[in-house]
């Protein structure tokens, strides 16, 4: 999807834009860089930043929906801040508890017993770059401005959530909800991204905030614009002269100088500039991009210290299942869909066995392992399918130390060995490939075959498109799944298209391959995705469903776990109690089929600066592309004698 981009270093025509003053000057105009003689390497870190052309480069108010502007440049990751970050992974030890970091707030929320109030008291001595006191009113005006503004990011959640919020105090906010929500504060939560706090004093005077540009940007965070590239492909950012003013700046001081995000940059170009020193971070390669790139320089690192090298993405893929479709609304067939699939196949055609498989609807990321994947594993192994002509025990724990196997005689020393260690990396297990069983299944559901062709109870044939995206990863699972169906009597066929997240949406599929779970990945609580869930967000065929639940799967048992959830503390340890139920439901319905975390092959160089995070030391998501990896910045060091 990139097209290609120019090294840095390139010399050409074109303007360079600094941030305030307009200054110009020479440089390369399609794909241009800055001149790296200005930054010394000791002082600056460079990111590969996913995006691909930002079409409207000297954008940079994150409070207009649809502006063109790039998000993930710098300007989410350096100069934004909220009440509370949740890591995906551990966090910083000591600067987070249970992967929470208090940033703008000064401690977790506060709800009254019915959570239809929630107080939260704000840190001071944090200023906005400009030298304008951050306080509550800035809170205040952030909600009270989006929720009277169509067209802003969080209007729906804050128009129909919030009946006041006020400020009793310079550092205190005070919110009154229209219905009881022990969630609210998650809206202030980063994940990726949160309802960012918008500078009173900046936007109280612009008559029409959808058309500002906020060039350059007021900075709650550490940095600051430094300068642009005009044609959007790289943005550079200078640390504030008072850093320790910022949330962020109270945790650690971050050590570079400067931090350059470059975006817009092939697959290819991405493994030629880490190696010439001019990236230090890559948001992503592909699996054979990785292995290669790691096997060939030593001071190259990914998650793992060896294979598989990705780091689980709190995010699960899986065959999800359109229940408004007739095909599939028997939960024998889906079982039996889910009995015919061989894991190891899946693993090798995906990610060449660096997959990190998940026989339950939880990634196995972040915190999860111990939370969820580690205690259900008895569970697992003794859970029993009637097939309706025998019992079987489906589950496989060794399916990943399975894979380990088949992968080292060509990474050798590099693959785990050590059983937890290949769990970690491989996954805790899955199902075993059982074909007579499907077949029971499937006859039990009424199901009959004609030579190799599964015909419906209706008499016609089993058939269905299994969409996929263009490339990647998830187009080779994809298609992988159709062939083995497709080899058993099932007339399913891989259907490419590049826009399977529109048809999702729209329920216009019968399977697509992508995912439906996506957590906070460092907190226990499944609520991020299974909030969605609740049948009363179920949306009529054909119209547009609410994120996450895209298979649409109603059942009054999920209603009930999630509103047991809605009615605790996010922090309640009642709340994996809850999940626990809902993984078995799940299973037991098997709604979708969980495969695989959505692993990415993040990387980082060792060549300038170190100290970056990895399976062993897991503070912080390695991806460039999310908020909460800024915390990286004050962990790493410059590497002595670099310049």
């Amino acid at each position: 999807m990139d097209r290609r981009s120019f090294l840095i270093g390139t010399t050409a025509v074109g303007a360079l834009m600094v941030a305030g003053n307009g200054l110009a000057l020479a440089q390369e105009a399609e794909g241009s860089v800055p001149d790296l003689t200005q930054f010394p390497r000791n002082e600056t870190v460079i990111v590969h930043n996913p995006e691909g052309i930002i079409r409207n480069p000297g954008w940079f108010n994150l409070w207009a929906v649809g502006a063109g502007n790039g998000t993930s440049n710098g300007l989410h990751n350096l100069t934004t801040d909220t009440l509370w970050f949740i890591d995906p992974d551990a966090g910083i030890e000591g600067a987070s508890e249970n992967a929470i970091y208090n940033s703008l707030a000064a401690d977790t929320w506060q709800y009254n017993e019915d959570f239809t109030e929630m107080t939260v008291p704000l840190k001071q001595g944090i200023y906005w770059s400009d030298g304008v006191e951050f306080t509550a009113d800035d809170v205040v005006f952030t909600v009270q401005k989006q929720a009277s503004t169509p067209g802003t990011p969080y209007n729906g959640a804050f128009s129909v959530q919030v009946a006041e919020v006020t400020a009793p105090d310079k550092y205190t906010v005070h919110f009154k909800l229209n219905a009881p929500n022990s969630r609210f504060h998650t809206l202030f939560s980063v994940r990726w991204t949160a309802a960012w706090i918008m500078p009173k004093h900046i936007y109280e005077n612009v008559e029409d905030i959808l058309s500002y540009e906020a060039n350059p940007p007021v900075s709650l965070g550490p940095y600051t614009l430094h300068s642009y590239d005009p044609n959007g492909t790289w943005y550079i950012w200078e640390k504030r002269e008072d850093w320790e003013r910022t949330a962020m700046g109270m945790i650690a001081e971050p050590k570079p100088r400067y931090i350059i995000y470059r975006n817009n940059i092939s697959t290819d170009n991405r493994l030629i500039e880490i190696r010439n020193g001019n990236l230090d971070m890559v948001h992503d390669l592909t699996p054979e991009g990785t292995f290669s790139v790691v096997q060939q320089d030593d001071q190259i690192q990914g998650w793992f210290p060896g294979f598989p090298y990705a780091h689980p993405d709190p995010t699960l893929v899986m065959a999800i299942f359109n229940h408004q479709d007739p095909k599939f609304q028997d939960k024998r067939v889906r079982w039996a869909l889910a009995l015919m699939l061989d894991a190891r196949a899946m693993s090798m055609a995906s990610y060449r066995g660096a997959a990190t498989l998940s026989a339950i609807s939880v990634p196995p990321t972040g915190t999860h392992p111990r939370d969820y994947h580690g205690p259900l594993q008895d569970f697992l192994i003794d859970y029993e399918i009637d097939t309706g002509t025998s019992k079987i025990k489906p589950y496989d724990p060794d399916i990943g130390l399975q894979i380990a196997d088949m992968v080292r005689p060509q990474f050798g020393d590099a693959v785990p060995t050590e059983e937890e260690a290949v769990r970690n990396a491989f996954g805790y297990g899955w199902w075993k490939q059982n074909i007579p069983a499907a077949e029971e299944l499937l006859t039990a559901a009424g199901f009959t075959k004609s030579g190799n062709q599964w015909m419906m109870p209706d008499g016609q044939p089993f058939e269905f498109s299994v969409m996929v995206p263009q490339e990647g990863v998830v187009n080779r699972l994809g298609v992988i799944i159709a062939q083995t169906w497709a080899q058993n009597g099932i007339g399913a066929t891989a259907e490419v298209d590049a826009d399977t997240w529109g048809r999702q949406r729209v329920g216009n599929y019968e399977v697509n391959i992508a995912w439906a779970v996506e957590t906070w990945g460092g907190h226990p609580d499944l609520s991020f995705f299974m909030d969605s869930y609740h049948s009363a967000y179920v949306a009529e065929p054909g119209e547009s469903q609410p994120d996450r639940n895209w298979m649409r799967w109603k059942d009054p048992r999920l209603d009930e776990i999630i509103e047991k959830i809605r009615g605790i503390d996010f922090n309640d340890p009642k709340g994996i109690e809850y999940g626990h139920d809902f993984v078995k439901l799940h299973l037991e319905e098997m709604p979708n089929i969980p495969i695989m975390a959505y692993n990415v092959f993040s990387i980082q160089s060792n060549r300038y600066w170190t100290g970056w995070p990895d399976a062993n030391n897991n503070y912080a998501n390695p991806v460039t592309n999310w908020s909460n990896g800024r915390y990286i910045f004050t962990q790493i060091s410059p590497v002595e004698g670099a310049s």
